[in-house]
């Protein structure tokens, strides 16, 4: 078992891993509607954009969340978790 400060550098090491994570999504997704508005891309184009950009953020907060936060904490600090872009791409039929 492992102590209060633990657990509290824990939460707050995959705090900031997840707050990091979702600034680099939300700036994908900023650069996309910039060629939105340059007419780089249509309706629908952006609309995938940000479909997918939800998706993915739901899956980074199901790994930030859905765990032991010291379990989190050791993953990412021992591993490169996923490219959470990637794991909200639509599936591929």
């Amino acid at each position: 078992m492992s102590t209060k400060p633990e657990r509290r550098a824990a939460r707050e090491a995959v705090a900031v891993y997840h707050q990091a994570q979702l600034a680099l999504l939300v700036q994908r997704v900023g650069a996309e509607v910039d060629r939105y508005r340059a007419g780089e891309l249509d309706a629908f184009e952006i609309d995938q954009v940000i479909f997918q950009y939800s998706r993915a953020a739901k899956e980074l907060w199901k790994f930030c969340n859905l765990a032991d936060v010291e379990t989190i904490a050791n993953f990412i600090r021992d591993f490169r978790p996923d490219d959470w872009w990637e794991r909200g791409a639509p599936r591929k039929r």
